[in-house]
């Protein structure tokens, strides 16, 4: 099992990375709360993983706090939850927003991140309500990266989340003004997408 990485940033396309750890390139998955926060492509990042296999695929997925990954965890103990729900709440609220969301019973809230309907949120707010407690370690300052399109690199960031093409144009065209970065855009849609 891989539990933690150390390498050199490689690429960014959000939602997706590639590390170099010693000559060997890791592909990674990342919420967007860890791509915000990731430093400029050829810095040094330690990364907590998640290394999942499954019947047809193995996959990899890195998060900047701990507190991610033990959420990303608990996420998909919650039945009819899986990895790509786990990754769209991280991307949509931090943990202390989940956090709060479970504990004050807010569906609504919950209901509002793609992927969850009312039924998931539900069981979440019951299966996770002892677990959330103590996850929050911090935000650290967020370095956006300049993208070459960032408003394309924007839409297949949010169609990566469960977001529909029509709902990702919307969101993109409100979200969007000159001189934002793709993690500008992706930040202001999620926020948004959650009103």
């Amino acid at each position: 099992m891989i539990g933690r990485l150390k390498g050199v940033l490689v690429m960014k396309r959000p939602p997706w990375l590639l590390l170099d750890v010693n000559g060997v390139g890791y592909e990674i998955e990342t919420p967007m709360s860890t791509f915000y926060d990731l430093p400029e492509v050829g810095a040094e990042v330690t990364l907590s993983t998640h290394y999942a296999v499954k019947e047809d695929a193995v996959a990899l997925y890195g998060f900047l706090r701990e507190s991610e990954r033990s959420l990303f965890r608990a996420l998909q103990k919650v039945s009819g939850v899986g990895a790509k729900i786990a990754l769209a709440v991280l991307s949509g609220a931090s943990v202390d927003e989940f956090a709060r969301f479970v504990q004050g019973g807010d569906v609504a809230a919950l209901t509002r991140i793609p992927g969850i309907g009312k039924k998931t949120a539900e069981r979440m707010l019951v299966e996770l309500r002892d677990r959330v407690e103590g996850l929050a370690d911090g935000a650290s300052a967020i370095s956006p990266v300049a993208a070459a399109d960032p408003v394309s690199e924007a839409s297949v960031a949010l169609q990566a989340l469960g977001y529909k093409p029509a709902e990702v144009a919307r969101l993109v065209r409100d979200a969007a003004a000159a001189g934002d970065t793709a993690e500008d855009i992706i930040r202001k849609a999620l926020k948004a997408a959650l009103r």
